[in-house]
């Protein structure tokens, strides 16, 4: 009998390709589910039991929620017993709001915010001094001991630094019984009628008292009022001017500046949120960047006339509003719409693009007779902004945006936060700054503090400090000491994202709860791999499940039990195959126990391509860490570039060299991190970017109209005789305009129902039941199959049953040969992970004819494979490299570094330690550098 105490028991799953299996798996213990890709590994643990999870919890719910809900289907299998709550912790689940950050997401960023507000000294942002605040009795004896046998004038301040005459005010104040006001430094009796000169800016006080100061018994009393009374009306601030000394004294109730007078307002949390009104730099609010019209986008070519469209966003001359008043500037200015744009004047020029307004009059040549003219225009560059500001519609923001540059906003330097805020300090750093550290510096930081806090601050601090050191830990345990607080979460990769979310779980300290993770080794340096495991094994030891989801080698080891699904992929996988310890799992005969025992392995290349001896040289690359790097990449080479996580991998081949080749060749508008110099460009003819970003946001995009098969597919159709006989054209056969398609999900197959606290769910379609057209398009068949039956065929299958039709072959064989056989044509993009994506992105571009001299960037391709699949992936490659392109792979797998011919690893370590060229050459000469992480671990792989 099964203790289900101790285990989780799946009876017959049969989500998509799973066979009917029966599964035990230990709870409390680490699992790894392993397998090749696409056999069934995420159906069992993310469509089955997470599914089933879900399920049950929204169960919970009462009946009036679970209305809004409608049926969320329960998972395809007979039953699940013992299975705790569920949390799934995968790569596509980080927000993408610019507002997110690292500091956000682990609510560390939180805490900073509130320790600042009750810890946090402030300082004078005039001045630099330390701000101070007092309650009336200090002020009270601060003015009888510093002023003793002195004659004082006590002042309110109404009125700093503002333009006005100020009439009403003078009487408003008379009316108060005040005789004196000091305007801008000078005391003055107020007279019937008093006003000072609008146009120049004052201050003005109101002389509340004057008095000597002495030891009368009655002078306490006297002080007690006039303070009271200058505080009220100077709201909470007053000055005490000595007599003889030209500057005054400031004291506050508030935090106050004691020599310029500038106040802030007391903090509270939401002074140093980013996302609150209360904290967040006006300019940009909140942001950090700001969107600046460019000049030169506006006019890309002055050597162009008006007429012949030098003026980009409004193109060549036509009869409109704005080319009239164009024309009346020319007059005004004395210049042609036929003049290049580079021999108009300045003058007009400031006019075209910021816009103003003038009236003059021009004498006819033919009339003789003087006529009136008027330009009210308000500008190009007024005219972008606004509607990159206003407009409602995308397409005219992202009109708008090509003629912008995003810059740092010049007034917070992109630390988001309003002036005030970044001036409280603890130990000399402000938020932003303790935000911009490395989370190693932020945990050296905090490592200690408690000693350099006073003791009234330490008292508000500890717990706070506590709790942030804490969660700081977490983060360094998963690898991620690289990053910093304010890294913007859109730029995270979907490993990075994972381990985040990772950390966050392991700080929340739950008990009992079965985890259950995709991949979390993306993007992890061997070196650091160790640090995830013990993290894992963490969560497991305080008392709960964790289910991984993993082809990493040392994950596999480190298990407590692993499941290997297979045999194949598709159709052809859904069985369990072994299940065990991986002692156990060495013993059976399967793919991944062959290459965990070494029986097959990927292997090492018997000679190295030696390139065709032209080279691209980049120098003086210094975006994020990058220490002025030169690198040089042999061109007709597989080139591997490596590294710790953090390092700067991305940063000079995402950051810096794509966006120059891609302007080079393409005219990209991205702008490169900041460089010296590039030669070598004119060897190449184009560059690909092969990443992982989504082929697609919702679940109508897929592979086969990603890859463009779909289209011929679609031609495929129309000319089947029942087609002919309807007269059906292509546009019948897409779900993505009316006429085939279903108009009850219009096409989709799936309707969505918002969950406003919960990620949107989709319920499958009850009139089409998923096929997305109708029943008179699905009459049309091909081979006895209709088009809802194709899009639901796996690669493999279609690229059987189109054989006989080469255009289509052509590109279902490419996707064939990435590995991707088992997905279906159909398949959402959204089901898709970042490693797939990224492969049939690499399979539409090896279906175009290449040029032999095209340069290809990969980022971290063996993303989601298994070691089977990456020796398909890396004879894909080798393929390209052979025709002579150029193959650049930013990678950590040893499998494909040990293959390429050329490394170039950068380090030593990640963040502001890395950033430098460590070792270059090939894999077996970067194995000799004893300093190079990437080397300690070649050594073994090439068996040296």
């Amino acid at each position: 009998m099964i203790n289900y105490e101790e285990n989780i028991e799946v009876k017959g799953a049969r989500a998509h390709n799973l066979k009917n299996i029966d599964v035990t798996i230990p709870r409390e213990k680490l699992v790894v589910i392993t397998g090749l890709s696409g056999s069934g590994k995420s159906s069992l643990a993310f469509d089955t039991i997470y599914a089933e999870g879900q399920r049950r919890y929204i169960e919970t719910f009462s009946a009036y929620a679970r209305q809004f809900l409608g049926g969320l289907e329960r998972p395809d299998v007979d039953k699940i017993d013992g299975l705790s709550p569920v949390i799934a912790i995968e790569q596509k689940t980080t927000s993408k709001s610019p507002r997110s950050t690292v500091g956000t997401i682990t609510e560390i960023y939180d805490f900073l915010r509130l320790l600042f507000a009750r810890a946090g000294d402030a300082y004078s942002y005039v001045t630099g001094k330390k701000m101070v605040s007092y309650s009336d009795a200090q002020i009270k004896e601060l003015i009888k001991t510093e002023y003793l046998n002195k004659k004082i004038s006590i002042l309110s301040p109404v009125i700093k630094s503002r333009k006005g005459h100020y009439r009403e005010l003078f009487e408003q104040i008379a009316k108060q019984g005040f005789v004196k006001v000091r305007v801008d430094g000078e005391v003055k009796d107020i007279v019937k009628g008093m006003k000072v000169d609008r146009y120049k800016t004052h201050d003005i006080e109101i002389v509340i008292d004057r008095l000597k100061v002495n030891e009368t018994t009655d002078l306490d009393k006297r002080l007690t009022e006039t303070i009271n009374t200058a505080m009220y009306s100077g709201e909470n601030v007053l000055m005490v001017l000595e007599e003889g000394v030209p500057e005054p004294r400031y004291f506050s109730r508030d935090l106050m500046c004691p020599t310029s007078g500038i106040s802030y307002p007391s903090p509270e949390p939401n002074t140093f949120s980013f996302n609150s009104p209360k904290g967040m730099c006006k300019n940009c609010s909140g942001l950090g960047h700001v969107f600046e019209v460019n000049e030169t986008k506006i006019f890309p070519d002055k050597k162009l006339s008006i007429k012949a469209g030098g003026i980009a966003p409004l193109g060549p001359y036509k009869n409109s509003w704005a080319f009239k008043q164009i024309d009346i500037i020319a007059q005004r200015y004395n210049f042609e719409i036929t003049d290049s744009i580079d021999s108009i004047p300045q003058e007009a020029l400031d006019i075209l693009l910021h816009g103003g307004k003038e009236s003059f009059d021009i004498e006819s040549k033919t009339l003789g007779v003087k006529r009136n003219y008027k330009i009210d225009y308000e500008g190009i560059a007024n005219f972008i902004k606004s509607q990159f500001n206003n407009a409602e519609s995308t397409s005219i923001k992202r009109w708008a945006k090509e003629y912008m540059d995003k810059i740092v906003c010049p007034s917070c330097e992109g630390s988001r936060l309003r002036k005030e805020s970044l001036n409280f300090k603890i130990n000399k750093k402000n938020i932003s700054e303790l935000s911009n550290l490395d989370i190693s510096d932020l945990a050296s930081f905090f490592d200690g503090l408690e000693k350099k806090l006073e003791a009234n601050q330490l008292i508000i601090a500890e717990e706070i400090i506590k709790e942030i050191k804490t969660r700081v830990q977490f983060l360094l345990d998963v690898g991620l000491d690289y990053l910093s607080l304010n890294r913007s979460s859109k730029t995270l990769s979907g490993g990075e994202a994972q381990r985040i979310r990772l950390a966050t779980q392991i700080g929340s300290q739950l008990v009992g709860v079965l985890y259950i993770l995709d991949e979390p080794s993306i993007g992890l340096h061997q070196r650091d791999n160790v640090r995830l495991i013990k993290s894992l094994e963490a969560l497991r030891d305080i008392g709960n499940s964790v289910i991984v989801v993993e082809h990493d080698r040392d994950m596999i080891e480190r298990a407590d039990h692993v499941i290997d699904i297979g045999p194949k992929a598709g159709k052809h996988g859904g069985q369990i195959i072994s299940e065990g310890n991986p002692e156990d799992l060495k013993k059976h005969k399967t793919l991944t126990a062959d290459y965990i025992t070494g029986k097959k392995e990927i292997a090492v290349p018997k000679k190295r391509r030696k390139g065709n001896g032209k080279k691209i040289k980049l120098t003086g690359c210094t975006g994020n860490n990058l220490k002025n790097v030169d690198i040089e990449i042999p061109l007709g080479k597989m080139i591997g570039i490596t590294g710790v996580s953090g390092s700067g991998k991305s940063t000079l081949i995402n950051e810096t060299l794509y966006p120059i080749m891609n302007a080079h060749y393409f005219n990209g508008v991205k702008i490169p991190m900041p460089y010296k110099k590039i030669t070598g460009l004119e060897h190449i003819d184009k560059v690909i970017d092969i990443n992982q970003s989504p082929i697609g946001r919702t679940p109508r995009s897929n592979p086969a109209t990603y890859t463009g098969v779909f289209s011929e597919i679609r031609s495929l159709f129309t000319k089947t005789p029942e087609a002919a006989i309807r007269g059906y054209k292509p546009g019948r056969f897409s779900f993505n305009v009316k006429g085939g398609r279903c108009e009850t999900c219009q096409g989709g197959g799936l309707k969505v129902i918002e969950m406003n606290f919960l990620p949107d769910i989709y319920v499958e379609c009850e009139t089409c039941n998923g096929k997305r057209f109708n029943r008179e398009t699905l009459e049309v068949r091909y081979k006895g199959k209709s088009i809802a039956d194709v899009l639901e065929m796996t690669i493999n299958e279609a690229v059987s049953f189109f054989e006989a039709i080469p255009k289509i072959y052509r590109k279902l064989k490419t996707i064939k040969d990435v590995g991707l056989g088992y997905i279906s044509l159909g398949q959402q993009s959204t089901t898709l992970s970042g490693g797939e994506a990224q492969r049939i992105k690499l399979a539409t571009e090896l279906s175009k004819r290449d040029t032999g001299n095209t340069f290809y960037i990969l980022d971290e391709p063996t993303t989601g494979l298994h070691f089977e699949d990456i020796r398909v992936l890396m004879e894909v490659l080798n393929k390209l490299a052979d025709k002579g392109n150029t193959v650049l792979v930013i990678e950590h797998n040893l499998d494909v570094i040990k293959m390429v011919d050329y490394i170039i690893d950068i380090g030593y370590e990640g963040g502001r330690n890395g950033g430098m060229v460590v070792a270059k050459g090939t894999p077996e000469q970067v194995s000799k550098d004893k300093k190079s992480y990437t080397a300690k671990f070649l050594v073994k792989e090439l068996g040296l």
